[in-house]
């Protein structure tokens, strides 16, 4: 495949992924409107939380806050993570080996060329991330997540 034609096929992957409504099983307990969702939320966050976006690597203070406390999900503040299961990914984005119980749903991303797995919230469907097997024990799962999904309450 020449250049030009991945550039074509890379660029349609983006604009399909940018525009997608997240998707993940429900029914959820809490439950907005695309206006309530809009009102909460600023573009990036709406972008990334309920179009299954991505925020850019580097961009979130969270990525490097190692204070105790938990994260919760910015949509509905449901607690997902803790900062006792928080590690160093070198990724560029927030990364933890394991998750509260019933914090999450996964599901198949098939999108870009790859499969992966996503999580959301269980509570509001609203994504997080992605969750690789490249992360140290116990779990061997980096969950990466998007810093504007998520809101830190200090312990």
């Amino acid at each position: 495949m020449n250049r030009r034609t991945f550039s074509i096929i890379a660029l349609a992957a983006a604009a399909f992924g940018a525009t997608r409504v997240a998707a993940a099983d429900g029914p959820f307990e809490i439950t907005r409107t695309t206006a309530q969702w809009r009102a909460l939320l600023n573009d990036t966050q709406y972008n990334v939380m309920r179009e299954e976006g991505t925020e850019r690597s580097g961009s979130s203070p969270l990525d490097k806050n190692y204070a105790a406390g938990i994260y919760h999900c910015r949509g509905c503040d449901q607690a997902l993570y803790s900062s006792e299961h928080k590690f160093d990914s070198r990724t560029g984005w927030p990364s933890f080996f394991d998750v509260l119980p019933n914090a999450i749903q996964t599901k198949a991303d098939d999108t870009f060329f790859s499969s992966r797995t996503e999580c959301h919230c269980d509570r509001c469907g609203s994504h997080l991330g992605h969750i690789f097997d490249d992360g140290p024990a116990p779990t061997g799962l980096r969950h990466c997540l998007n810093g504007v999904s998520l809101v830190f309450r200090a312990a």
